[in-house]
């Protein structure tokens, strides 16, 4: 009884990961160069900036309720002041 190995293939599939293993790392290299060390994106400033982003947003939210409150708030104080003018009776 033989049991057989399979033989590695080298094809297309091959091919194309080697070639954009090599793009990965020509691109990582190139935005070294280009950016500078100091200035990489890292997994961590991504992280950090899209707190930032969310605190933004919050913050946006936040301030149109405010405003939106405001309005309400003036709309009923007109109501109430337009009612109170109109005669009775």
């Amino acid at each position: 009884m033989s049991m057989s190995q399979p033989q590695p293939t080298s094809g297309l599939t091959t091919i194309s990961r080697t070639v954009a293993s090599l793009a990965v790392g020509v691109v990582h290299t190139v935005e070294r160069a280009v950016v500078g060390e100091g200035r990489m994106r890292t997994a961590r400033g991504n992280a950090w900036e899209a707190v930032c982003a969310d605190r933004a947003r919050a913050d946006q939210r936040a301030e149109l309720n405010r405003l939106v409150a405001e309005l309400t708030a003036a709309r009923a104080a007109a109501r109430r002041t337009e009612r109170e003018r109109q005669p009775v009776g």
